[in-house]
């Protein structure tokens, strides 16, 4: 600590001029001497400057990679976002693709079933017309046959012949609607188109042969609309069983087709 010093002739200082001058004082005892720099020294702060630059642009190169690959990173992510956004986009299209084939698949299989339900409607109302026609028919039929006794009748014979004519300009008109009667004496009974009202005993013909047709059968197309009344024989031999095609006669019919 310092004492103030009264110098004869000067007026002591006060505080504050104390205080000033200490802070003078100290200024100068601090301030550095000038030295001559060693020309190691000089280069070793050159060395140390270079790395402080090297240290200070690895930092800043380093901040600026960062920054980089923050940006990268967000662009990739921005990038899976539209990525996932069109593979969505892509997974919608191809369900509303499936569900239209789907639909239209659904649609023609409409249209067929509804055309096959409408063609079959109108197949059930034809049959159905048809097989009211049916009677009147057989009435014509069995006219015919009881009329067919008076001969020597021109006026029978007038008559006979103009119901025979509507009788068969009716068969006509079902015929083009695919009806075909069913008349099946002197063949084999067949137990889905005919059906057996009795039996005759007949040793010269085949075992179960029709022998006597009671009421035509009639089918519509490959339907039948209504069997045969008929009597079958019992007693003879037994129907021989249908031989198969030979190959050359298939070959000759497969010629004869083409």
């Amino acid at each position: 600590m310092k004492v103030p010093i009264e110098v004869e002739g000067e007026e002591p200082m006060d505080k504050d001029e104390q205080a000033t001058q200490a802070a003078a004082e100290q200024d100068v005892a601090e301030e550095p001497v000038a030295q001559e720099i060693d020309p190691d020294d000089e280069q070793a702060l050159i060395d140390a400057a270079k790395r402080a630059g090297e240290e200070a642009a690895e930092k800043e190169l380093a901040a600026d990679a960062s920054k980089i690959r923050a940006e990268r990173d967000e662009l990739q992510k921005k990038l899976a976002d539209v990525e996932d956004q069109i593979e969505a986009a892509k997974k919608q299209a191809t369900d509303a693709s499936e569900r239209l084939v789907r639909l239209q698949a659904d649609w023609d299989n409409y249209r067929r079933r509804t055309a096959t339900e409408r063609l079959a409607e109108k197949e059930r109302a034809a049959e159905k017309l048809v097989c009211a026609l049916l009677p009147v028919l057989d009435d014509m039929e069995r006219a015919l046959d009881h009329a067919g006794n008076a001969d020597g009748d021109d006026q029978m014979k007038s008559f006979v012949d103009g119901v025979s004519a509507v009788h068969d300009k009716m068969l006509d008109i079902l015929a083009k609607e695919g009806v075909e009667p069913i008349d099946p004496a002197g063949q084999a009974f067949e137990p889905l188109s005919h059906q057996a009202v009795g039996r005759v005993e007949d040793k010269d013909a085949y075992d179960e042969t029709v022998a006597q047709v009671y009421q035509k059968g009639y089918k519509m197309g490959e339907k039948v609309i209504r069997t045969a009344m008929v009597t079958v024989t019992f007693g003879g031999p037994k129907r021989p069983a249908e031989e198969p095609a030979a190959e050359g006669d298939a070959a000759d019919a497969d010629a004869s087709n083409q």
